[in-house]
């Protein structure tokens, strides 16, 4: 069996270094010296760059102008992101997309694809639920009124919703499935309330009385397939974050002296290194497990709810022990705000929490075992 990447997800990671070769991950303030968010808008001039380099289109057909590529290759362009802290919708204008280009109408796919591909229409995903720990799905009903849909609930901390254009919106019908809602940014019904991330961010409280809705705007059975597609990919960022962490704390270890001597030559310091190491790698191959399954539909032992549940185990855990092995080896150093780790820390934080407790993870990949083995 071939482990190596395609040509084609190779291209698009050599795209993606190109691109963000020259992001500074420190050029924002940090988030602990100012009142809200770091800033009021994404990263434009990145995302036009993004858009030159058909980085935004990884996931779209051709007939869509996109490179037909699938969740690894759009993990291994997120890897990339997260190392420099590339401050754009990437994850989930992206997954957006696909989600339209598998799941909408010929209509809505024609009016929404060829703009997002090109970042001239930027999407986003409602994902949190109401407070952030229970079903997305549950926080917001959908109900038919004719030819139209009328959605109300509360969506909480929403990534990117005072820029996006359009927010994808998950909601729960009458007849109990799950759809997922467009809904446009300005809209009748909808207001937002500023909410800020432990990465100093700009999030929103989305809060939707009696949007009303074309019937195309409203996809049946995506939900799934996207939540699977969004913690995939917040496990690539994860994975890239801790890997230029680990490179910073390897580089600052290599070059700082105690007693005449290396840190980095201190067997405590080592073996501290060498664990965060081997949590990375663990990240990397359940990250490529559950992207590979997610993009070939292959088959398993387990459904893919297993392995994205191992995945987020390892990644929650993961970045979490890297930054803050990261931050015990940099000493006072790392509490620099004029040196990046400070924002890395930030987040990780935010990266942690998005993907919620590994213990939670554990408990629900025991129960798929369970109820495997009784099967």
């Amino acid at each position: 069996m071939d482990f190596r990447f395609s040509e084609e997800q190779q291209a698009a990671v050599e795209a993606a270094q190109a691109v963000f070769g020259s992001v500074a991950p420190d050029s924002v303030t940090s988030p602990s010296l100012v009142a809200g968010a770091v800033a009021e808008d994404f990263d434009r001039a990145l995302w036009e760059r993004l858009a030159a380099a058909d980085l935004l289109s990884l996931l779209l057909d051709e007939e869509s102008g996109g490179a037909g590529l699938d969740a690894i290759a759009l993990s291994l362009v997120l890897r990339e992101s997260a190392k420099v802290l590339a401050r754009v919708p990437l994850l989930e204008s992206s997954a957006a997309a696909a989600a339209v280009q598998a799941y909408g109408s010929a209509e809505l796919r024609a009016e929404v694809l060829s703009r997002a591909g090109t970042g001239d229409l930027v999407l986003t995903v409602a994902a949190h639920g109401r407070t952030g720990h229970d079903p997305a799905e549950l926080a917001v009903t959908a109900a038919r009124d004719g030819d139209l849909w009328v959605l109300d609930g509360v969506q909480t901390a929403v990534p990117w919703a005072h820029n996006a254009d359009l927010v994808l919106v998950p909601a729960r019908t009458t007849a109990d499935r799950t759809v997922l809602a467009l809904v446009p940014r300005v809209h009748d019904g909808l207001t937002l309330a500023e909410q800020t991330s432990t990465a100093g961010e700009r999030l929103g409280e989305l809060r939707l009385d009696s949007v009303r809705l074309p019937a195309r705007y409203v996809l049946d059975g995506a939900w799934p397939w996207l939540r699977d597609l969004l913690t995939v990919g917040t496990c690539a960022l994860a994975l890239g974050l801790g890997t230029a962490v680990l490179g910073m704390t390897s580089d600052y270890t290599g070059k700082r002296e105690q007693f005449g001597h290396p840190l980095a030559t201190f067997q405590a310091v080592a073996v501290q290194a060498a664990d965060r190491y081997i949590d990375l790698r663990a990240m990397e191959v359940t990250l490529w497990q559950a992207a590979w399954r997610i993009s070939t539909g292959a088959g398993g032992a387990l459904p893919v709810s297993g392995d994205i549940a191992v995945a987020k185990t390892w990644a929650s855990e993961g970045v979490r022990r890297v930054v803050q092995t990261a931050q015990h080896l940099h000493g006072g150093f790392g509490a620099d705000t004029d040196y990046p780790l400070h924002r890395y820390h930030a987040w990780a934080k935010y990266l942690e929490l998005s993907l919620g407790p590994a213990a939670a993870h554990e408990e629900a990949l025991g129960d798929l075992l369970a109820a495997h083995q009784l099967g």
